[in-house]
C-alpha cells in the first residue's frame, strides 16, 4: 500500500512539509493542494525505469489529467514533453515552454480549423480518421509534412467503461485492418507519416494488458512497414499506467512494468524488422495523481435513515466519484490518530443525490468543523470542475519543501458572470 499519507507531529496530515490545517486556515475550503516534490519524484521514477531498459525513450505527460499552469511548468523543466487532445492544451503549452516538437497532439472529432491552428504551433499532429488527414491536407503544404495515426489496438483495459479506449465500442482511432491503406492514402496525399499511436485505457496497475497492446499495435506497425514501406520514427503506446486509490490496492513495481514490456517491445520490433524508434508513453495519473489532495470542512453531521457529514465541496469539486463510482481515500486530517468508530456517507453540497464521495465508509468521530482530506484527488480533479448550482471553484495550491504558493485564485460569484451577455431587451 502507498498512499502517500505522511503525518506531522501534531498529528495533521502533513503535504509536502506543510500542514493541512495550517493550508486550510490561510487559503480557505475546498482547496486543492499539490506536492511539487511528489510530482518530480512520480516524474523520475517513471522515465528511468523505462530509460534504462530502452534509452530511446520519451515520456509525453497527458495534461488533460491537470492543466494547472505550476504542474505543467514542473514537467517542464524536468525535460517532459506533452500529450495534448485539444488546441486549448497546444496553447497552453506553448505558453509555458514546451516547443512544438515536445507537443504530440492527438484529438478525435477535430475541426479543421483545429487542425489548422495545431499546425501553425509546431505540434506533431497524431490523427485519428480519415476525416481528418483530408482535411488536413486542404489546409497545409502535405509535402513531407510528418504525421501520425492513432491505431485501434482491438485490445481494452481500464478501471471503468468509460475510461476504456481501445476495442470494437471504441471511438477513437482507425481500424487495425485498414491501417496499411490509410498510411498509403497519406503518403499519395504527399505527407510523410512516422508514427503509430494507440491507446487501451488508464487505471491499469497490471502489465499484462499493455503486452497485449504492445504486441498488437507492434503487429500493425508491422504489416504498415512490410506492406506500405513507411519506416517509424516512433511507436507511442499511450498511457493509462494507474495508481492505488484503496489502502488494499499496491503501488505498480514500475521497473518490474518497464522491464516486461520493454523485453516484448524490443522482441517485437526485431520480429518485423522496425529497428530502433523511439519509445512514447504517455503517463498522466500516474505522475500527478497522488501528488495532490482536495482539503473540505465538514459543515454538518446529520443523522437521517443514514449518518452524513456534510462537506462545503461536491462533484462540481471533484467528479470522478459521482461519474466513475471511483474510491478516493478519505482522511481526518486535524486528528490523524483518531480510530475509526462508525460507517457513514460522505456527502457533497451539490442539489443532486448522486453527490456523495462515499457511501458506507468507515470514519472516527468526525465533528463539524473537521477537515477532511480526498487524497489522490490531482488526476481529473480540478480539470473536471464546473460551476453547476453555480458554485465557484476551489482554488489550488502549490506546496515546495514546506512552503505554500498560491497557484489559482478561488472563484468569487463575480465569476460566474464572465462572458454572458443580457441581450439589451432584457435589461
Amino acid at each position: 500500500m502507498d498512499l502517500n499519507i505522511k503525518i506531522n507531529d501534531k498529528n495533521h496530515l502533513d503535504i509536502g512539509g506543510a500542514d493541512a490545517c495550517d493550508i486550510a486556515e490561510e487559503f480557505g475550503t475546498p482547496t486543492y493542494v499539490i506536492d511539487e516534490n511528489r510530482i518530480r519524484d512520480n516524474y523520475n521514477r517513471f522515465y528511468n525505469a523505462f530509460s534504462k531498459y530502452y534509452p530511446d525513450f520519451r515520456v509525453y505527460y497527458a495534461c488533460k489529467a491537470n492543466t494547472n499552469l505550476a504542474v505543467m511548468r514542473i514537467l517542464e523543466s524536468e525535460g517532459c514533453c506533452i500529450d495534448a487532445v485539444s488546441p486549448g492544451e497546444v496553447y497552453t503549452s506553448k505558453k509555458l515552454g514546451f516547443p512544438g516538437e515536445r507537443i504530440l497532439f492527438t484529438g478525435n472529432n477535430v475541426t479543421t480549423e483545429e487542425l489548422k491552428f495545431v499546425a501553425e504551433q509546431g505540434a506533431v499532429l497524431n490523427l485519428d480518421s480519415v476525416s481528418a488527414l483530408k482535411r488536413l491536407a486542404e489546409v497545409v503544404d502535405p509535402e513531407g509534412f510528418k504525421i501520425s495515426f492513432r491505431v485501434n489496438p482491438m485490445v481494452g483495459a481500464g478501471h471503468h467503461d468509460h475510461c476504456i479506449t481501445g476495442g470494437v465500442m471504441s471511438k477513437f482511432g482507425i481500424m487495425d485492418n485498414e491501417a496499411v491503406e490509410v498510411y498509403q492514402f497519406a503518403e499519395d496525399l504527399g505527407f510523410t507519416p512516422v508514427g503509430m499511436h494507440s491507446h487501451i485505457g488508464s487505471g491499469i496497475l497490471d502489465p499484462e494488458p499493455f503486452k497485449l497492446a504492445i504486441e498488437s499495435t507492434i503487429d500493425i506497425a508491422g504489416k504498415v512497414h512490410t506492406e506500405a514501406g513507411i519506416d517509424f520514427e516512433f511507436v507511442d503506446f499511450g498511457g493509462g499506467v494507474g495508481i492505488p486509490y484503496t489502502p488494499e490496492e499496491n503501488i505498480v513495481d514500475i521497473d518490474t512494468f518497464a522491464k516486461e514490456n520493454i523485453a516484448l517491445f524490443k522482441s517485437k520490433l526485431e520480429e518485423h524488422d522496425l529497428g530502433k524508434p523511439t519509445m512514447y508513453l504517455e503517463p498522466g495519473r500516474y505522475l500527478v495523481g497522488d501528488a495532490s489532495v482536495l482539503l473540505t470542512r465538514v459543515n454538518s453531521v446529520k443523522q437521517s435513515y443514514r449518518k452524513f457529514l456534510g462537506v462545503d465541496s461536491g462533484f462540481h469539486t471533484l467528479l470522478r466519484p459521482a461519474m466513475y463510482d471511483s474510491y478516493h481515500h478519505i482522511v481526518l486530517a486535524n486528528k490523524m490518530d483518531a480510530p475509526n468508530t462508525q460507517e457513514v456517507d460522505i456527502a457533497g453540497n451539490v442539489c443532486e443525490s448522486g453527490d456523495l464521495f462515499a457511501r458506507d465508509r468507515p470514519m472516527p468521530d468526525v465533528e463539524e468543523g473537521d477537515l477532511l482530506a480526498i487524497l489522490n484527488a490531482g488526476a481529473y480533479g480540478f480539470t473536471m470542475s464546473s460551476n453547476y448550482n453555480s458554485r465557484p471553484k476551489a482554488s489550488e495550491v502549490l506546496v515546495k519543501d514546506g512552503e505554500c504558493f498560491l497557484t489559482r485564485e478561488r472563484e468569487t460569484f463575480e465569476d460566474l458572470f464572465n462572458k454572458q451577455i443580457i441581450p439589451d431587451y432584457l435589461q
